[in-house]
């Protein structure tokens, strides 16, 4: 069990520098977790890597676990805002191309700085994040589930929410594993081309060529 500890922000950024100052802090908090792991991450660290004093850092953090929290909740909130993106740019393609966007943009979400990203996944549960990181994955089953009942004449399954839990787990997956395990794989084409094939046959249609 993890100790229970704050992890809300102390003060929120109101003015433009104070906006830019906590990006900062940020910035600072992913290059020395990335370096150091969570366990090395220090608040002092951050604040020296950051540039600022302890004291500003403790303005806005009031400690590590509310920093990583931040991180967290940025990530979601930046993959949330691509994911409604890219639902726009395909909503209207072909299944098969949307199926190979919509992956593209989870392994590209996944490929810059994976140590961070792998980082972050082990201290979701620490952090208290949970409850953000279900939101996220309802939204990609929500999102995944309306493109499949859009196109339900076209496609060989029966029960499109319980095709769409089983897509998205297994797409998520193939990611998490590469991120944790081999984040080399996140950089080979192939990977993108293996995932929609196994995408389109599950639905019984057509994989499209990158």
């Amino acid at each position: 069990m993890y100790r229970q500890v704050r992890t809300t922000p102390r003060k929120r950024p109101r003015q433009e520098r104070s906006r830019a100052t906590v990006d900062t802090i940020l910035e600072a908090c992913a290059r020395v977790l990335i370096k150091h792991g969570f366990d090395g991450l220090t608040t002092n660290a951050v604040a020296e890597a950051a540039g600022v004093s302890i004291g500003s850092l403790y303005q806005y953090f009031p400690n590590k676990e509310a920093l990583v929290a931040a991180l967290v909740e940025r990530h979601i909130e930046e993959r949330k805002a691509a994911t409604f993106a890219e639902l726009a740019r395909v909503a209207l393609l072909p299944l098969q191309d949307a199926a190979r966007g919509v992956i593209e943009l989870t392994i590209r979400a996944h490929q810059l700085e994976p140590e961070l990203h792998r980082v972050m996944i082990e201290q979701v549960p620490r952090v208290g994040r949970m409850a953000r990181l279900r939101e996220l994955d309802q939204i990609g089953h929500q999102i995944v589930a309306g493109l499949l009942a859009a196109r339900r004449d076209e496609i060989d399954v029966q029960d499109v929410d319980l095709a769409a839990w089983v897509l998205v787990s297994a797409i998520e997956a193939i990611v998490h594993r590469a991120v944790l395990f081999d984040p080399k794989r996140l950089a080979d084409p192939r990977l993108v081309d293996e995932a929609c094939l196994l995408v389109t046959r599950y639905l019984g249609v057509p994989c499209s060529a990158a």
